[in-house]
């Protein structure tokens, strides 16, 4: 058996990163007993100076991208529908809101050492796609926490705090260096790289090919 180890660059508000998961996820599946991954987040805003309050989805798509609502509607659909394919149910996102999402890394980053990081990042993908809700709510962020069996005293603390705002900021600034500027980001053995929501027969291949030749 090959252990791969995978650092994935992604947002919790970012559809592709949980579509691309899901298929990184059937993929590793479908090599088990041949491959064995060792998974890690790495954190990556998609809108780093979002106010406090957030801004309502479909405005801040058509300005960001400079899109007509009707291709953000289209858009929405086919996401929807690549969502479906890997198992993975949007909820309601026709609407609400796009919010600054720096604490949430702030407790992904505490919830490695805890042993539930990726529980946790997939928690915060349902609070985001699939109960509307806001990651930059402590409240709800704390929700979260409890829902995945993690401390919610310690994490209170996390987010009372500067804990963990600097080693955030430098991964995020390492992974720019490195030349990451949009997500997912899939990053295998610190060498290989898989951009974007890719199907899981792309990221079999990929990791057949990668774990024959570290042979």
């Amino acid at each position: 058996m090959k252990n791969l180890k995978i650092d994935i660059v992604s947002d919790v508000s970012c559809p592709w990163c949980i579509i691309g998961y899901k298929a990184l996820e059937q993929a590793l599946s479908e090599l088990q007993g041949e491959i064995h991954a060792d998974i890690t987040w790495q954190p990556f805003e998609l809108n780093p100076q979002m106010p406090q309050e957030g801004q309502e989805i479909t405005e801040h798509i058509t300005q960001k991208y400079g899109i007509s609502e009707t291709q953000a509607e289209q858009n929405r659909n086919m996401i929807k529908q690549r969502g479906l394919d890997v198992g993975y149910a949007f909820g309601n996102r026709g609407g609400g809101r796009i919010y600054n999402t720096f604490d949430a890394h702030r407790l992904l980053h505490w919830a490695e050492s805890q042993g539930k990081q990726t529980a946790l990042k997939l928690a915060l993908f349902d609070l985001y796609f699939k109960d509307s809700g806001d990651p930059s709510d402590h409240e709800q962020l704390l929700g979260v926490v409890k829902k995945v069996g993690l401390n919610t005293s310690e994490a209170k603390n996390v987010l009372a705090s500067d804990h963990f705002v600097q080693e955030v900021r430098a991964a995020q600034q390492h992974f720019q260096r490195a030349g990451i500027q949009s997500v997912p980001a899939v990053i295998i053995n610190d060498k290989h790289l898989i951009s974007g929501g890719q199907p899981a027969a792309v990221f079999a291949q990929a990791l057949k090919q990668i774990a024959s030749e570290t042979a």
